[in-house]
């Protein structure tokens, strides 16, 4: 596992690109904030695992040195087990996945935790990166998003979900509310292609996977509204730096009523 050291290099990769987002963070508001305040936040939260959705231009913002480093040993700090997504839709194009060694395409915070990864879900689009000793190994990880997988696992668990600097609430766990309901706007699609789980083993596999309208997204702001009216959904502004907190299950429970009978809620 690599030093703080180490990281802190890694970190310099993302360079002039985070430098850029700093800037237009400090734009939209994102100021200082106390060394101490994610952990006294996460410490108010107790749970033994957490999903992180993370945006590191915002915590690099709010925190002096590297955002990446600063996140990581706070969540790992308070938390057992620290999932994050690690998602890589191209292979829905290039068809090749390899467990250690694709790297996440959404996000700097998912392709800097990669190195800090203890295991890997097997599934080549919506994989789930996570530190600690949490595993989805008695998951189905060829249909993304089913009830068998590892977001159904969540939902089982009811997984404390995490934002830390994304603006608006992201939280692809509602991605399996749409399967889940079988939502108008979702394609399900069937990928052929190869995973590899080490450098020696593989298989090929037939992923089904959904792919959404790209003009439809999610109505964050109402989402966000109906999730705190309800009581699940703490959420924290500390100088602009914004902070979430929900369960899987309490939040799919809270929006299940509205999609069943209106299945645009999510996206209107």
């Amino acid at each position: 596992m690599p030093s703080l050291l180490d990281r802190g290099r890694i970190g310099l990769h993302a360079g002039r690109s985070l430098l850029a987002e700093r800037v237009r963070d400090r734009l939209h508001g994102v100021d200082p904030v106390p060394a101490g305040t994610l952990a006294e936040l996460f410490a108010a939260h107790p749970a033994d695992t957490v999903f992180v959705h993370a945006g590191l231009s915002a915590v690099n913002a709010a925190f002096p040195g590297d955002p990446y480093a600063h996140l990581f040993d706070a969540l790992t700090a308070e938390y057992e087990n620290v999932l994050v997504p690690g998602f890589t839709p191209s292979f829905l194009s290039a068809g090749v996945y390899h467990r250690a060694y694709s790297r996440p395409e959404v996000g700097t915070f998912a392709r800097l935790f990669r190195a800090d990864a203890d295991y890997r879900t097997a599934d080549p689009v919506y994989s789930i990166l996570v530190h600690g000793e949490y595993r989805f190994e008695d998951c189905c990880h060829t249909r993304s998003f089913a009830p068998a997988g590892c977001f159904g696992k969540l939902d089982r668990e009811n997984v404390l979900v995490v934002n830390v600097g994304t603006g608006g609430l992201r939280c692809s766990f509602i991605h399996y509310l749409e399967q889940r309901h079988g939502v108008p706007y979702i394609t399900v699609s069937e990928h052929d292609g190869v995973v590899y789980h080490t450098d020696t083993e593989f298989e090929r596999v037939t992923q089904s996977c959904p792919t959404d309208d790209i003009y439809r997204r999610f109505n964050r702001a109402k989402l966000e509204r109906r999730l705190a009216e309800a009581g699940v959904l703490d959420a924290y502004d500390r100088n602009g730096l914004a902070v979430r907190f929900a369960r899987a299950r309490d939040l799919r429970q809270v929006l299940d009523d509205h999609v069943a009978s209106d299945p645009y809620y999510l996206v209107t």
